[in-house]
C-alpha cells in the first residue's frame, strides 16, 4: 500500500488532508501505535516512527496479511488518543474492537514469524 501513513489516518478521522494545523497531535500518537504493534512483533525490528507525509504503509510493513489490519487498528488507537467519544457505549465498542484487530494482528505476525 503506497498511501502515506499520516494522510489515511487523517482521512479516516476526518480532517481534510491539506489541514495540517492536529498533524503534530497526529503524529504522536501514530509514533505510539506503532510502537505498540512493533511490540508485538510487527514492523522493522528496529522500530518505525513517521515525521511527515512522506513515510507509507509499505515502509512499516510489506506483509499482505498485516497489511489488511494494521491501517484500521492505528486508526483505531489514534481515535482513542486523539479524539475519544464522550458516548460510552461508542468508547467500548471503538475499545472491543481495537482488541479483536489487536489479537487478529498478534496472531498473524506469530504465524509469520514461525514461517520465517
Amino acid at each position: 500500500m503506497e498511501e502515506s501513513i499520516l494522510t489515511s489516518v487523517k482521512k479516516m478521522l476526518g480532517p481534510e488532508e491539506d489541514y495540517e494545523h492536529f498533524d503534530p497531535d497526529l503524529i504522536i500518537h501514530i509514533n505510539s501505535v506503532l510502537a505498540t504493534l512493533n511490540q508485538l512483533g510487527v514492523g522493522p525490528d528496529e522500530g518505525f516512527s513517521i515525521e511527515d507525509k512522506n513515510a507509507k504503509w509499505s515502509d512499516f510493513i510489506t506483509d499482505e496479511r498485516l497489511l489488511n489490519l494494521v491501517p484500521t487498528y492505528v486508526y483505531l488507537k489514534v481515535r482513542l488518543l486523539f479524539d475519544p467519544p464522550t458516548v460510552s457505549a461508542v468508547l467500548d465498542s471503538i475499545n472491543r474492537e481495537a482488541n479483536r484487530y489487536e489479537w487478529r494482528i498478534n496472531v498473524a505476525a506469530e504465524s509469520i514469524a514461525t514461517e520465517s
